[in-house]
């Protein structure tokens, strides 16, 4: 399985870049190109490669978290529950917007990074976590003043190595859509950080946590693995007809 192209993903992204509080979660929506800029060259990054079918443009990105360390992630890896993960998703250039694209079954891609608590900031929270304070309450937004690359949110993060499975978004309507693509090498996030997004509130006046959804049975879903840094054994499993790792994962 080759790895995951990300295009453009070390290029600035385009301005304004709008966070939002939506009761939910932290959501940074990434605008549209005007037609001058297209014709300037200017592109969305994207993604293809892996299993993906088809190119994949990024519209958003957002966060989920716990109120306690160990939990947060939507994804569990090897018993092992993450403080926070986020998710970069993606259209199917195929369809004009997310809404049409998530009727279909490849209608969207999803990247997903993890966070683990380390006494150390991650870099590139930096200047989402100094924006936090200004959408304290549900359905507050803002345009950010600053804009940043993809890259720079997933620095040091082994790109080649991945977990993909076809399943669904984990928020309504959880439209079976998306194909999901998982990287364990988790990044660190400072506690100082993670208690800026304890700090959001949600719809109900309640503190913004826990908003990550009930662990789903697997089902007849295969996990697919690609483990960048064996390539020798990779190689000998494809030699032996065995182009895919099955990992059965029950809650």
């Amino acid at each position: 399985m080759p790895a995951v192209d990300m295009i453009g993903y070390h290029n600035l992204l385009p301005n304004p870049l709008v966070m939002v509080n939506n009761g939910h979660t932290v959501a940074i929506n990434i605008p549209k190109l005007t037609e001058v800029e297209k014709a300037n060259g200017d592109f969305i990054p994207y993604v293809r490669g892996a299993k993906l079918p088809g190119e994949f443009e990024v519209e958003s990105v957002h966060f989920h978290w716990g109120d306690k360390n160990n939990r947060g992630a939507e994804h569990v890896i090897n018993d092992i529950r993450y403080t926070m993960e986020m998710h970069i998703v993606h259209r199917n250039t195929k369809y004009a917007s997310l809404a049409d694209a998530l009727e279909f079954a490849d209608g969207a891609a999803v990247l997903g990074f993890f966070f683990n608590l380390d006494e150390d900031d991650s870099l590139g929270l930096t200047a989402i976590c100094r924006h936090l304070h200004l959408i304290p309450e549900a359905n507050d937004a803002m345009n950010l003043t600053i804009t940043f690359a993809l890259s720079s949110l997933i620095a040091n993060v082994d790109v080649d190595k991945f977990y993909t499975y076809k399943g669904s978004l984990t928020t309504p309507p959880c439209s079976e859509a998306i194909t999901w693509v998982l990287y364990p090498d988790p990044i660190p996030i400072s506690p100082k950080q993670i208690a800026r997004f304890r700090q959001l509130q949600d719809t109900q006046d309640g503190a913004l946590v826990d908003n990550f959804r009930q662990l789903q049975s697997i089902g007849n879903r295969r996990v697919f693995m690609r483990n960048g840094n064996n390539k020798h054994a990779f190689v000998e499993a494809l030699k032996k007809e065995l182009d895919y790792k099955k990992w059965d994962w029950y809650n």
